[in-house]
């Protein structure tokens, strides 16, 4: 006997792509910021060295974790993930930081200000993924929010030690 499938109660149908393409987004801003997170890390200098290493290095490693949920997301909702750096350079509005030199000072509000921009990423998946019924999605969003939050609030919490 054929189940009737029912909206949100299954796999979202309307909104598919408007989810897919949020999610990538997401997606493209999650690596990043991993990779400015971890470039930080590697060349973080000065007094607080130590708890910043490390602090950048915890951040960095829930940054990459999320990473596979949310390509697995994108294809459970019938698109197709990024494939490349090109494809995530295309797609992120994070900005690379290739500069040396940077000072600690600057890579705490750096990072503070990109988690904001990536809990403005998670906002629209929400929306996306709620306007369809998509509870799935929208339930780990929550759970990446939070995290995301949490990050936030370390790295202003940290400003100026």
């Amino acid at each position: 006997m054929k189940e009737k499938q029912t909206k949100g109660r299954y796999m979202p149908q309307k909104n598919q792509p408007a989810i897919a393409d949020a999610l990538n987004a997401l997606l493209a801003d999650s690596f990043a910021l991993y990779l400015k997170t971890k470039n930080y890390h590697w060349h973080v200098q000065g007094p607080h060295f130590r708890s910043l290493h490390l602090l950048f290095d915890e951040q960095a490693a829930q940054i990459l974790a999320t990473t596979d949920l949310i390509a697995e997301r994108v294809r459970k909702n019938g698109a197709t993930t990024l494939r490349s750096i090109g494809d995530i350079g295309r797609h992120q509005s994070i900005k690379d930081d290739d500069k040396a030199g940077v000072d600690a000072d600057t890579m705490v509000r750096t990072l503070a200000k990109d988690n904001e921009t990536l809990l403005e990423r998670l906002h629209e998946a929400k929306d996306a993924a709620e306007a369809d019924g998509d509870i799935a999605t929208s339930g780990l969003v929550d759970g990446w929010a939070d995290e995301t939050q949490q990050r936030i609030w370390f790295l202003k919490a940290t400003e100026g030690y």
